[in-house]
């Protein structure tokens, strides 16, 4: 039997979420203000052709919003790593490795990046590039320009500083500038992604920096992306990033790192798939 009190608080829940008003969802699903405000208060429950559309609206699934669950609820985390830890692990090991650029990276990065959060967290922004290079560092990736350009791949596109600014070698400026493209929106992206990827297959170590990336992206797009845009990284993903592995693969130094990558990206892909 459907509980409809039930059903009632989680479209209510939803609907706050999503920042959107009872009159909201009225002028969306061409229903009264009324109706809104009888389903969540138990009365009555939506058809199935307006809970469809509710939860495409508010960016929920269906089956969250009918299904009958036992109570139990998961904790979930976001900052897995503390940013402090990795910070001084970058440090560490680019001392003891004397990688000059990574040291200089690490120190720019985080200036450049003050104030900045991650998409739908509180988490500061330099929690992602201190990730990547991390990533790199314990799939025993020592290159200085690599590790260096983990750490500012997003300056020039997300901060005031331009190339000119960058406290580094031209060999790792030119790694971030292989990693950074214009802004897009749904009209230009494919035309901007497209030169974009190609200029990151005709170099390994970028290839790699942005596999790296797109592994950290994957896993943090339950924060705040909507389900649009999740389905936009997924398609993007199999169509531009993993075919930049065979890219990687060719230096033989990154065979191990193309392995574990691969795995880490499509293990990703298809957990989301099944929960789309």
């Amino acid at each position: 039997m459907i509980n409809k009190e039930l059903i009632g608080i989680r479209i209510a829940k939803a609907r706050k979420n999503a920042g959107k008003t009872q009159a909201n969802v009225a002028d969306e699903l061409d229903v009264s203000f009324q109706a809104v405000s009888s389903w969540e208060r138990g009365e009555f429950t939506p058809d199935t052709e307006n809970l469809i559309k509710l939860a495409k609206f508010l960016d929920v699934s269906v089956s969250s919003l009918v299904e009958e669950r036992n109570g139990e609820t998961f904790k979930t985390v976001k900052n897995i790593y503390d940013s402090d830890h990795m910070s001084t692990f970058v440090r560490a090991t680019a001392k003891a490795n004397r990688m000059t650029d990574t040291l200089k990276a690490r120190d720019f990065a985080k200036k450049a990046h003050e104030g900045q959060k991650r998409n739908g967290s509180d988490i500061p922004y330099i929690y992602h590039p201190l990730n990547l290079a991390c990533h790199c560092l314990a799939m025993e990736i020592r290159e200085d320009p690599v590790v260096a350009a983990c750490l500012l791949h997003d300056v020039i596109e997300d901060t005031k500083y331009g190339y000119d600014d960058l406290p580094v070698s031209d060999e790792t400026k030119e790694l971030v500038r292989l990693m950074t493209h214009e802004k897009t929106n749904d009209e230009n992206r494919e035309e901007i992604m497209k030169p974009y990827y190609k200029g990151l297959a005709n170099d390994p170590r970028a290839s790699l920096i942005k596999c790296v990336d797109r592994c950290n992206n994957l896993t943090t797009m339950s924060w705040g992306l909507s389900r649009d845009r999740i389905y936009r990284m997924i398609k993007e993903t199999e169509k531009y990033v993993l075919p930049l592995l065979k890219v990687v693969k060719a230096e033989p130094d990154y065979n191990n790192a193309a392995w574990l990558l691969q795995y880490q990206m499509e293990s990703m892909l298809d957990i989301y798939k099944r929960l789309m």
